[in-house]
């Protein structure tokens, strides 16, 4: 039986109706057709699916969209401000971090997250915060430079 559940996503208002079962990344595709996180493996070991849920990196595919209840949730599309895309989004295109494009929005959203609390991490550092997203297209060269020269910016922090 599905049951009300209130939540923000990406600053917006959510009264929305939920299966137990559902997931949020269910919820984010289907109901508001929020496609930046990917399914991929339905069992937190790809990280494609990461959102932020009250500023913390998780696992759409792993959260009961039920759990939500006056949560906020951003998603990469939430990164977007009046339509310039966030330093670490300009930095994944700029350094050609993208690839195929699948694990991206995950990549750039547990990133987000591990630069709001570290200020110019270093290569090990990045390479660590980053275990739990999986790219089948690189060696993550690309990413973790394009993660580095976001770290050198300001105001990453702001969600």
């Amino acid at each position: 039986m599905k049951k009300s559940v209130s939540f923000e996503v990406n600053g917006q208002h959510q009264e929305l109706a939920v299966a137990p079962s559902e997931t949020l990344l269910q919820v984010l595709r289907d109901q508001l057709r929020l496609v930046g996180a990917k399914r991929g493996c339905d069992s937190g070991g790809c990280g494609c699916c990461t959102v932020h849920v009250d500023g913390k990196a998780v696992y759409s595919c792993m959260t009961f969209a039920r759990s939500l209840q006056n949560c906020k949730v951003t998603t990469i599309e939430g990164l977007t401000k009046k339509d310039e895309l966030d330093p670490l989004q300009t930095a994944f295109v700029e350094q050609g971090a993208v690839q195929c494009g699948y694990c991206t929005c995950g990549m750039i959203m547990s990133a987000k997250e591990f630069l709001s609390k570290h200020e110019q991490p270093d290569e090990d550092q990045i390479r660590h915060a980053i275990a739990g997203n999986l790219c089948r297209c690189t060696g993550y060269h690309k990413i973790v430079r394009a993660i580095k020269i976001a770290g050198q910016t300001t105001d990453l922090a702001g969600e």
